[in-house]
């Protein structure tokens, strides 16, 4: 019997896992909710080899398996046992996080609105999010019949005759606006998330996309005012969230990671990847000499330019009539490499998409991840800000007494309670 199995103990009822599943690392955090704060008490991380993930997505499911159990035995040890319950982050360039708005005019603009003529305007919200997603990775993959599935539902916005509300319910009104961001991704990665859950003998409470998660827990859950760029640089992938005055814009996902950087200093410098990778993390701590960081640096630049055109394109998307946030939140493990801020700071990139100012750039600190408070204190690196994202969403599952059998009913429970 391994520590795994000495530690899995579900011990308390408002208790839970928070398991990031990366291309490089499986990050896990053990929390506790107490006074409606999420208190984390353990956290472990494993490393990935090249063959268990590509890209944010699973390749090797006994592998992935293997490293989260690792992982969690870290965090076990910590916190001194291991709960049933997990939230899992998903992210990678098949996972369509996307808002999707529907404007219903009221026959009866006096009638208080109740729950069974939302959950009509909810449905008809889903409906349109469902064809257009599909159809949106049927034109990326060129499978006509892609079979995909609704993973993780949040109402974002609501606006009642022009004015925003938090709870439409006992409201009157004649025109009624619902946002509903979805993330949607193919069967086939949600059964290998699926099958990793069910083979560490847990309870999967959530599958959240992770660039939402990080967008909540930082800046939707503060102020309406509230406008920025969130940028989570990862091993497989780069995830960006778009936030304007307090609401959801969406999500974008491109696959260009930390890995990226790492394949291509081990081809510049012909060594082994494991090489070029503890190289890339002490360039970016700044442990090697000057003349290795001259090397590194020249190898970096020319990946950095081709990220930095990916991050302009996919921002491209979100300008319109209105202007972008001026401020860049950056978290993720590949975000430490001073390449990627100076790129964001001192190309002139920006002049070609709609902001009034040069954005500001900066770190998102631990401490800044709202309802999470680090009792280990060892969360500290801007790669342990998903995790802790998260973890702060599983306050929308610990603790109930049963859980909603269906997304709708679940994004609908926001609204009941």
């Amino acid at each position: 019997m391994g520590i795994f199995d000495i530690f899995k103990n579900p011990r308390a009822a408002d208790s839970g896992v928070a398991l990031d599943i990366g291309t490089e690392y499986v990050k896990s955090l053990i929390f506790e909710i107490k006074d409606k704060k999420i208190e984390v008490i353990g956290n472990g991380k494993s490393r990935q080899r090249l063959t268990d993930m590509q890209g944010g997505t699973v390749i090797d499911i006994s592998g992935v398996v293997e490293n989260c159990q690792k992982s969690l035995e870290q965090a076990a040890e910590m916190a001194g046992f291991l709960p049933d319950s997990v939230v899992v982050g998903i992210a990678g360039e098949l996972i369509k996080g996307t808002i999707t708005t529907v404007h219903y005019t009221r026959s009866q603009p006096k009638q208080k609105i109740d729950y069974n003529e939302l959950k009509k305007i909810v449905e008809k919200v889903q409906n349109r999010a469902f064809q257009k997603a599909r159809e949106a990775l049927s034109q990326e993959t060129g499978f006509q019949e892609i079979d995909i599935k609704l993973v993780h539902s949040a109402i974002v916005d609501v606006e009642i005759d022009g004015y925003r509300v938090a709870n439409p319910l006992g409201f009157q009104g004649k025109d009624v606006a619902v946002s509903i961001f979805n993330t949607f991704a193919p069967i086939v990665h949600i059964s290998a998330i699926q099958g990793i859950v069910d083979e560490l003998d847990m309870d999967l409470l959530s599958v959240t996309a992770e660039p939402y998660a990080v967008a909540r827990a930082v800046g939707l859950e503060g102020s309406q005012d509230f406008s920025a760029i969130f940028i989570d640089i990862g091993g497989g992938t780069t995830d960006i969230a778009v936030v304007r005055n307090g609401g959801l814009e969406g999500t974008k996902m491109m696959a260009i990671g930390g890995r990226s950087f790492t394949k291509k200093i081990a081809r510049d410098l012909n060594l082994p990847f494991e090489t070029a990778e503890e190289m890339k993390i002490s360039y970016s701590q700044e442990l090697l000499d000057e003349k290795s960081s001259e090397i590194v640096k020249k190898s970096l630049k020319a990946d950095c330019e081709i990220w930095l055109s990916g991050v302009q394109l996919t921002l491209e998307e979100f300008s319109g009539k209105e202007l972008l946030p001026s401020r860049i939140l950056l978290c993720g493990g590949a975000s430490a490499l001073p390449e990627i801020k100076d790129a964001l700071e001192s190309s002139a990139w920006h002049k070609n998409l709609s902001f009034a100012k040069k954005p500001k750039v900066e770190f998102i600190q631990t401490e800044e991840v709202n309802n999470v408070i680090d009792k280990t204190e060892k969360l500290k690196n801007p790669q342990d800000i998903t995790p802790m994202a998260l973890a702060n969403t599983a306050m929308d599952f610990i603790g109930e007494e049963s859980l909603m059998d269906g997304v709708l009913n679940k994004v609908m429970k926001g609204f009941r309670e």
